[in-house]
C-alpha cells in the first residue's frame, strides 16, 4: 500500500517554515520519522536510537553538528537531551527558519529539556496514529466540536466506514496499513521494542511484570483510574503503579481524561479515566485475536468508547490544536436521582460546553442525554448541542438540542 498522506502535513510545514526549531512528539511507530523523510527530503538526518550517533552528540556535540549540518532532523532526541543546549546556541545566533526538526516519544523528558534549553524557540506538534479520516483519504481537517457549522461542513465529505470493527481491532499504527504484516507478530514486536528501548531505564521491574501491568491497564481502558485495584492485580505497590502509569502517559500509550471541575458540580467524582491511545494494542494485550470476537465481547462497549475518544483527540492534533484544556468527562450525583450520572465527554470551546455520549448502538434514545442539563448549573458557561456518537446510519435529531451522529462525523 502507498504512503498514506498525514493530515498534519500542511500544518507541520507551516510551523517548520516559521520556526527555527520544530518538535514532533508521539508514541513509537506512529510515523514521525516516515513523515519527515517523506515531506522534508532536503533535511540531513540523525537518529539517536543509534548508540554511536548518540555518543558523539554527547561527548563532542560541536563536532556532531558540524558532521550533521542544518537543516537537520534528529530522531528520538530525548535519548540525548544535552544536545539541546548546543542547538540553542545555533538558533540564537541565526535568523534562519526551519533549521532543526526534532522528534521523540517521551513527552516529559522532552518538555523538561525544551523548557530548560529551548523555551520560546521551539514549535511543538503532536503526531498520533492514523485517523479514520487518513485511512479513508478524507481531506477535511477540523477538530470535532458539534456546532451546526462543523456538522454542515463535515457532512460534505462523509464516507461510510463499513470496516469499522476491523480498524478498531487492527489499530492505528501506519505499518499495519503499509505492508501485509501479521497482526500478532507486529504487536508482539511492538511491546518488546517498547519495553527494551523506551522504558528499560525508567522502571526497576522485569519485563514480565511490566507486561502484566500493561495488560491490566488495557483491560481497564475507558474506566475510572483505580490505582489500588491495579496494584492488587499486578502485585506491586500503589506508588509503583502511579509511576508506571505516568510512564505510559508520557510515552504516548495511554491518555488520562480529567473530570470536569466546577464549583457548581459539588457532587462530581474527581477521579480521572484512563484510555489506551491505540485499540489494536489494547486488543493484543487483552487477547482479543479477531475483530468478530471483539465486536461480540463484553468489552466491546469500552473498546468502542476508547476508539472514539482517540479519534476526537486526533482531530485536534491533526489540526495543530491543543486538547488538554478542552476535553473532560463528568460523573456524579448532581441530579435529583440517587444514582450516579455520567457524560462521556464534555468539549469546552469559547465558553460553551458540548456534552457527548458515546454509545455502541444503532438505536439511540433521547434519554441517553438525560444528564446534559446538569451543565446548566455552571455559571458563565452555556450548554451547546448535545451529541450521541453511535452506530446509527444517518444524522438524527432526538430533541432540538440533541442529535445522534454516526461516528463518520468525527
Amino acid at each position: 500500500m502507498a504512503y498514506i498522506e498525514r493530515a498534519i502535513t500542511q500544518n507541520l510545514k507551516k510551523r517548520v517554515k516559521t520556526s527555527k526549531c520544530t518538535l514532533i512528539i508521539g508514541a513509537r511507530q506512529v510515523g514521525k520519522s516516515t513523515l519527515v523523510k517523506k515531506e522534508f527530503k532536503e533535511y540531513n538526518k540523525a537518529n539517536f536510537d543509534d548508540r554511536l550517533t548518540r555518543l558523539q552528540a554527547k561527548e563532542e556535540p560541536k563536532l556532531f553538528l558540524i558532521n550533521n549540518p542544518c537543516p537537520l532532523f534528529i530522531d528520538e532526541v530525548q535519548k540525548e537531551n544535552s544536545i539541546l543546549e548546543d542547538i540553542k546556541i545555533i538558533v540564537d545566533e541565526s535568523d534562519e527558519r526551519g533549521m532543526f526538526i526534532l522528534s521523540g516519544s517521551q513527552n516529559l523528558e522532552l518538555m523538561k529539556g525544551m523548557s530548560e534549553s529551548l523555551a520560546g524557540r521551539v514549535s511543538i506538534t503532536e503526531l498520533a496514529g492514523l485517523s479514520l479520516r487518513e485511512i479513508h483519504n478524507i481531506s477535511f481537517n477540523k477538530h470535532f466540536v458539534p456546532t451546526n457549522e462543523y456538522i454542515s461542513e463535515r457532512e460534505k465529505e462523509i464516507k461510510s466506514y463499513d470496516n469499522l470493527w476491523e480498524i478498531i481491532h487492527k489499530g492505528s499504527y501506519p505499518e499495519l496499513y503499509d505492508v501485509d504484516r501479521d497482526w500478532q507478530e507486529y504487536y508482539s514486536s511492538y511491546v518488546a521494542t517498547y519495553l527494551e528501548r523506551d522504558i528499560n531505564e525508567l522502571i526497576s521491574a522485569d519485563g514480565i511484570t511490566f507486561t502484566k501491568f500493561l495488560t491490566a491497564i488495557a483491560a481497564r481502558t475507558g474506566e475510572l483510574l483505580n490505582y489500588t485495584s491495579i496494584a492488587s492485580d499486578v502485585g506491586v505497590s500503589e506508588p509503583t503503579i502511579k509511576k508506571w502509569i505516568s510512564i505510559l502517559e508520557r510515552t504516548g500509550i495511554v491518555y488520562i481524561l480529567q473530570p470536569y471541575s466546577a464549583n457548581a458540580l459539588s457532587r462530581a467524582i474527581k477521579t480521572p479515566k484512563i484510555y489506551f491511545r491505540d485499540t489494536g494494542l489494547a486488543c493484543y494485550l487483552t487477547r482479543w485475536l479477531t475483530s468478530d470476537a471483539l465486536k461480540c465481547s463484553a468489552v466491546a462497549g469500552n473498546m468502542f468508547e476508547t476508539f472514539v475518544v482517540s479519534e476526537i483527540l486526533k482531530s485536534y492534533t491533526n489540526e495543530g490544536k491543543d486538547y488538554k484544556f478542552n476535553i473532560f468527562y463528568y460523573r456524579g450525583k448532581d441530579k435529583s436521582s440517587s444514582s450516579e450520572n455520567e457524560i462521556d465527554l464534555i468539549i469546552e470551546e469559547d465558553g460553551v460546553l458540548y456534552p457527548i455520549e458515546i454509545k455502541m448502538t444503532g438505536n439511540p434514545k433521547a434519554n441517553m442525554g438525560a444528564t446534559n442539563p446538569v451543565l446548566d448549573k455552571i455559571k458563565d458557561k452555556s450548554r451547546g448541542m448535545g451529541v450521541i456518537l453511535c452506530m446509527i446510519d444517518k444524522k438524527t435529531y432526538l430533541r432540538e438540542n440533541l442529535v445522534a451522529l454516526p461516528i463518520e462525523y468525527i
